[in-house]
């Protein structure tokens, strides 16, 4: 179930701006991010909005799991509060990676997500791959 708000509401991506001039053009109008940072920027905020069909339809298909059931994730859907991205790195025209920490909370308990996730391009298109835990 998503839960969609205001396309006024600020991003939760972290950007500042305005969700509809942000991550809301390739959530909701479908364009594609330019870069593994735009479109790892795009997950997050799909995850805070619970959109797992973004999600699944921005992983790519060697890696994807066969379902996406965000609710069934943990007993209590985690509260997405806050992204710091730390490196964007464009290895090769296909292939990139983004450090990030992305905060969450699952009841009332703070939790941090710190991970280097690898993303592909493929066919113009740039998917996530897999990611390593950090810290």
């Amino acid at each position: 179930m998503s839960t969609h708000k205001s396309s006024a509401d600020v991003c939760p991506c972290g950007s500042g701006l305005a969700y509809a001039a942000c991550c809301g053009r390739f959530l909701d109008a479908h364009a594609l991010p330019e870069t593994a940072e735009a479109l790892m920027r795009s997950r997050y905020t799909a995850y805070a909005r619970g959109d797992a069909d973004y999600l699944r339809a921005t992983w790519h298909a060697s890696t994807r799991p066969d379902t996406l059931d965000l609710a069934a994730d943990t007993a209590e859907k985690p509260k997405w509060i806050g992204l710091d991205v730390r490196a964007h790195q464009r290895q090769s025209e296909e292939w990139a990676s983004v450090e990030f920490v992305a905060r969450y909370r699952v009841g009332g308990r703070a939790h941090r997500l710190h991970e280097r996730s690898r993303f592909v391009r493929d066919a113009g298109r740039w998917y996530y791959v897999d990611g390593d835990m950090l810290e």
